[in-house]
């Protein structure tokens, strides 16, 4: 099996795959494509090489690292007599780092396998505003040997990796903690909303919740922007709609009841048909502050 040490191959370089490229070709030889001119012109403004197609993308490469929005986009890059898996060589190596179904998920898994490529589950945890940091984490699943030869390309892009087993057991573990980014969200709204109503000031409620018992990391991950309410998206309500929707299909896979999840995703329903699809996830509180008659609060 070859080793990532070499020449790597970006397919998709959006929000998420832009940053992680760059940070990427600052140890290896990386070759880029998206069907986005823009992001092509983005990507040549920060110095990586780009391909005219995902087959020149990935053609003598090691390793193959695509981040992708959805199911569909997966399914099309890799799948098929003209996707990935059937141009890239035997023994080279798959990482995604979409967030996507388990379903699509092990399709791309029987694809790699009868073509000898290894493929590795690897989506990313965290969001556009820290990537560029290198502060990602990911969780990992696919053929042992696989992970342990990608260890030095994992560390150029994210600052942990966690390794969970054989299968799709990554895309479970995503789609739990997003689940509970999810919830989180929904109920900051709900708290803030009842403390306002009660008469607490937006700043004194935002320092209340920072220095309690559930001052979480994703609790004071989204106070701060709120003290300036600021909604402008690191991950949208739309993605998390969509991510809720595979939550939820997850669930109903393997007989987990989702109550909660399912609550939550009408909510981001409802933000998205009022216009806010494109506003952070954490316009729960927008919606929750609607539905109570509560305007702005006083800064």
């Amino acid at each position: 099996m070859a080793d990532a040490s070499n020449n790597i191959a970006f397919i998709g370089i959006g929000k998420m795959g832009l940053p992680m490229s760059a940070l990427v070709a600052k140890a290896y030889s990386v070759t880029a494509f998206d069907p986005s001119a823009a992001r092509i012109a983005a990507a040549r403004e920060q110095g990586i090489a780009v391909a005219a197609s995902p087959a020149d993308a990935v053609s003598g490469r090691a390793a193959v690292v695509t981040s992708l929005p959805d199911d569909a986009a997966l399914r099309a890059v890799t799948l098929g007599p003209t996707g990935l898996i059937a141009t890239m060589a035997q023994g080279s190596l798959l990482i995604d780092t979409s967030t996507v179904s388990i379903e699509a998920s092990a399709e791309v898994d029987a694809a790699a396998q009868a073509r000898g490529v290894a493929y590795l589950r690897a989506p990313v945890s965290g969001n556009a505003s820290i990537v560029h940091t290198g502060a990602l984490t990911c969780f990992v699943s696919g053929p042992k040997d696989a992970f342990e030869s990608a260890k030095p390309l994992f560390a150029t892009f994210t600052r942990a990796q966690t390794y969970l087993g054989p299968g799709e057991e990554a895309r479970y573990a995503k789609l739990a903690v997003n689940l509970m980014i999810a919830v989180s969200a929904a109920m900051m709204a709900e708290s803030l909303a009842l403390a306002r109503k009660g008469g607490i000031a937006w700043q004194d409620i935002l320092k209340m919740l920072d220095d309690s018992a559930v001052a979480s990391p994703m609790v004071k991950y989204k106070t701060a922007p709120l003290r300036t309410r600021d909604f402008e998206s690191t991950f949208s309500c739309k993605q998390m709609a969509k991510d809720l929707d595979l939550i939820l299909g997850a669930g109903h896979a393997v007989g987990v009841p989702l109550q909660l999840a399912a609550q939550v995703r009408e909510t981001y329903g409802s933000l998205v048909a009022q216009g806010d699809g494109e506003t952070d996830f954490i316009a729960t509180v927008k919606h929750l502050e609607r539905l109570s008659g509560l305007g702005e609060p006083k800064l």
